[in-house]
Order: structure tokens, then sequence, then C-alpha cells
């Protein structure tokens, strides 16, 4: 059974969130490479669990393209 993910932790820069063994940053166990995986509060700030909702409708395009949705 996986641990249960904190939203924001206090100093998530301390541990790599790559897997669900939440190993010290300096001491990798998991082999999931040679950097430690961020925390979505790292990347997206603390109201990261809030933003899934920008996802549910699709970005309008705003390039100025006029290519068909076929791209011809």
């Amino acid at each position: 059974m996986a641990k249960k993910f904190p939203v924001n932790p206090s100093h998530p820069e301390r541990i790599c969130w790559g897997c669900d063994l939440y190993c010290p940053a300096k001491a990798l166990a998991c082999g999931n490479g040679a950097e430690r995986t961020m925390h979505p509060a790292e990347l997206f700030g603390e109201d990261w669990n809030l933003q899934a909702d920008l996802l549910a409708s699709p970005l309008h395009d705003t390039s100025g393209s006029k290519l068909e949705p076929d791209g011809r």
C-alpha cells in the first residue's frame, strides 16, 4: 500500500518524491536517478493541488495559425 502523499510538506527539498520510499535527498535508494524528484509544491506553488480544474477545458490557440485541425 502506498504511503499518504503530503500536500504541502514543511521542507520538501529534503526528500526525493519520485516513489513512495521518500528517501532523503542525499541518499537515494530506489535508483530513480542522480537527482531527486521535486515535490509538486516546489514546481507549481503551494496551491498545486487546486489547479486541476484549469486542465478541465482545452486552452485556446492564440498563435494566429490558420491551420485546419487535420494539419492542412
